[in-house]
């Protein structure tokens, strides 16, 4: 069987839109997955809070040994490899990195279930009783599908490195269809408590449906592949070395995750729930806007920096890296603080969830806002380190990030809502303002660092300027409609305001002579 020809990197946007394309479809299915959740289970249930919380356990172990950490370490080497064309090499690169994850995850899988009422008081010491042991019980059936996404990810680090960027990002598609088709089937005649743990099953099934969809395409693209463990290879005990400060900064960051659940946990009812849903409106435009901006241009970057192509590539690379997020990541930004709640409403209200509950969600969001540009910004210039293989400038930002997080958000969550007079569950907002400011300083640190290695980068400040006017003067016109539009269905209701929002700032771009929103409007133009 012949190799796969790695033929020449695809342009900078035609790459990150095929991530855009994949995450887009799998969000979408996460944020079906999230309205029919909140259809049966609500906000303010024990139910959806154990759900909630459990499910941060094993994210912990994906998000420790997935895509981030992978990105960091295997994927900057393995890329190099196929650049340059040593692709047997790069296989059995593959295939070694494949056995260890293998053999590490089936360990820790093993030893996360024995302690996983350990766990649990860690990230949950507020829950007690019933809710606890519920949140024990899908903890213990998570493990193993977490397992599943971890291998899902390295099929994705070879398929980034091949330039093969849209299945492995639609793949989670297959994980969400499986959520909701268990919600459907069960949801409707089982108690919420029952429910909660036959959708932990289900979700371990689309595990390994995501897993297995990649296969087959990982397999095409690396006929050489076999599982071995080969630790006595230069290669492999690089990305050993590269992956500890990365594994390290990941850990930190997660660390960071589950002390926000743990703080949230001793907040009333619905307040772990009400974070999660923030979250996954949160993690929309950075893993749209963001992520596929940062996970395009690393291998990309990686190849230029191991064929000693100059800083000045990678320059360009990251330059037009940010100024496509932030064309879409401003606006964003705006949406979420001047309109989060008829975002919330469209997305979740529904069953047990009442507009109420959407204004909660919003004021969660909002502080999420707060830092959507540094999040993604951030994303992109650690990026260009891992491309340089420089792992640990990363950690020590990130650090820094999580030690300003949390000892802001504490104080932010438990003791100032007392100080203003304001109900405790609004301490969950405070989290998310913490993190927010905290995320800025992280971007600025990692901004710095490499302007002083490879020459300055940015954003230029009358790019940034005509964003933020036109985001705020759609942010108007979204409110305008809002104020003057009968009571509809959310959905409908959304359509029209944040049709109008939309609809004025592409306007007001393409009018200030942004050139993202001409090439936008050439693109649309061009296929009708």
């Amino acid at each position: 069987m012949k190799p796969v020809s790695q033929g020449s990197p695809p342009r900078a946007g035609g790459a990150a839109l095929l991530v855009a394309i994949g995450i887009l479809s799998s969000r979408v299915a996460g944020l079906v997955r999230s309205r029919v959740f909140s259809h049966y289970f609500g906000l303010q249930s024990d139910a959806a809070d154990a759900f909630n919380a459990a499910f941060r356990i094993p994210n912990f172990l994906q998000n420790l040994f997935g895509e981030g950490v992978l990105s960091g370490s295997f994927i900057p080497v393995y890329a190099a490899l196929v650049a340059r064309g040593e692709r047997k090499e790069a296989d059995r690169v593959a295939g070694a990195v494949g056995a260890l994850l293998a053999l590490g995850i089936a360990l820790i899988v093993l030893v996360g279930i024995l302690a996983t009422p350990q766990l649990v008081t860690a990230i949950a010491a507020g829950f007690e009783g019933q809710k606890r042991d519920l949140t024990i019980q899908i903890v213990r059936i998570l493990f193993p599908g977490a397992g599943l996404l971890v291998l899902s990810a390295w099929c994705l680090g070879i398929l980034n490195s091949h330039h093969k960027f849209l299945l492995s990002y639609i793949a989670p598609v297959m994980w969400n269809v499986a959520m909701i088709a268990t919600l459907l089937w069960f949801g409707g005649q089982t108690d919420l408590q029952r429910l909660a743990v036959v959708l932990a099953w289900g979700s371990v099934v689309g595990s390994l449906l995501q897993f297995m969809v990649q296969l087959p395409a990982v397999l095409r693209v690396a006929p050489h592949l076999r599982l071995a463990l080969d630790v006595a290879s230069v290669r492999v005990r690089e990305i050993s070395r590269n992956f500890v400060p990365v594994f390290i900064a990941r850990g930190v960051v997660q660390l960071s995750a589950f002390i926000d659940t743990l703080i949230a946990s001793l907040l009333p009812t619905g307040a772990v729930t009400g974070l999660a849903n923030a979250q996954l409106l949160y993690t929309l435009p950075v893993s749209l806007f963001g992520m596929s901006v940062s996970a395009a241009e690393l291998p990309v970057m990686a190849g230029v920096a191991a064929t000693n192509a100059g800083y000045e590539t990678i320059r360009g690379r990251l330059d037009s890296g940010m100024r496509r997020m932030a064309f879409f990541v401003v606006p964003s930004s705006v949406a979420f603080l001047a309109l989060g709640d008829v975002i919330a409403a469209a997305l979740f209200q529904t069953g047990r969830f009442g507009y109420n509950d959407a204004v909660y969600v919003w004021g969660i969001l909002a502080g999420y806002a707060v830092g959507l540009m540094a999040s993604t910004l951030g994303r992109l210039y650690s990026s260009g380190f891992y491309a340089l293989k420089d792992t640990r400038t990363p950690f020590r930002c990130a650090l820094i990030r999580v030690t300003l997080a949390t000892s802001i958000g504490y104080f932010c969550a438990i003791h100032l809502p007392g100080w203003l007079g304001v109900d405790r569950s609004w301490g969950a907002a405070g989290l998310t303002v913490a993190a927010g400011a905290a995320g800025w300083v992280e971007m600025i640190l990692l901004r710095n660092a490499l302007n002083s290695r490879i020459g300055t980068t940015g954003l230029p400040a009358n790019y940034v300027i005509k964003l933020w006017s036109a985001a705020i003067v759609s942010a108007a016109a979204g409110w305008a409609v809002k104020l003057n539009t009968p009571l509809v269905h959310p959905i409908v209701f959304a359509a029209l305001v944040l049709g109008a929002f939309g609809a004025v700032f592409f306007t007001v771009t393409w009018f200030l002579g942004v050139p993202e929103a001409a090439s936008l409007f050439n693109r649309l133009t061009r296929r009708k």
